[in-house]
C-alpha cells in the first residue's frame, strides 16, 4: 500500500463540479493500493501516516504529527500510484489491485483512520476528480508498505 503525502495549507476535491472532500492545514494523501494488500498493510500505512512528523514544533523542526497539531486529513484514491515505471514509455499497471478490491482496501483504510483521527475527508473512488492543494513548503513523501 502507498501513500503520497503532502503537508498542505488546504486542499479539496471536486469531483462533476461539486466539492466532496476539504480540509485545510494537514495532510492530503494520494492512496494507491497494491495486490496483496490486506489488514496488516492497512493497519501500518495509517499508523505511518498518522504518526509521521512532519509539522514543526516551537523550533520550526519538523517534530510534530498530523494529531498532535490537530489537522485536517484528506484521503485520495489513486490507483496510479502502483504503477510499473521501469520499462518503456507506458505505465504498466500489473501491481495494482484490481479495482474492486482497491475500492474495498480503500474503504478500510478511511474506516481506520476515521476511527483514529478526525477530520477525515476522501475523494471518490474511480470518479474523474480534480484535486486543488497548496503543499505547505513544499513538503512531500512517499510512504509504501509491502504487500
Amino acid at each position: 500500500m502507498i501513500a503520497l503525502i503532502q503537508r498542505v495549507t488546504n486542499a479539496d476535491v471536486v469531483v462533476d463540479g461539486e466539492t466532496v472532500g476539504a480540509i485545510d492545514q494537514g495532510i492530503m494523501a494520494l492512496i494507491g493500493v497494491e495486490k496483496g494488500d490486506s489488514e496488516a498493510q492497512i493497519k501500518r500505512l495509517s499508523e505511518r501516516l498518522l504518526g509521521y512528523r512532519i509539522f514543526s514544533d516551537a523550533e520550526g523542526k519538523m517534530n510534530l504529527n498530523l494529531q498532535q497539531i490537530g489537522g485536517g486529513l484528506l484521503l485520495v484514491p489513486q490507483f496510479t500510484l502502483a504503477a510499473s515505471t521501469e520499462k518503456g514509455m507506458r505505465p504498466s499497471f500489473s501491481s495494482a489491485a484490481t479495482p474492486d478490491v482497491g475500492q474495498q482496501r480503500f474503504e478500510q483504510f478511511v474506516e481506520v483512520c476515521r476511527a483514529k483521527h478526525n477530520p477525515v475527508a476522501t475523494g471518490v473512488f474511480g470518479a474523474d476528480m480534480q484535486v486543488t492543494l497548496c503543499n505547505d513548503g513544499p513538503v512531500t513523501f512517499w510512504l509504501q508498505v509491502d504487500p
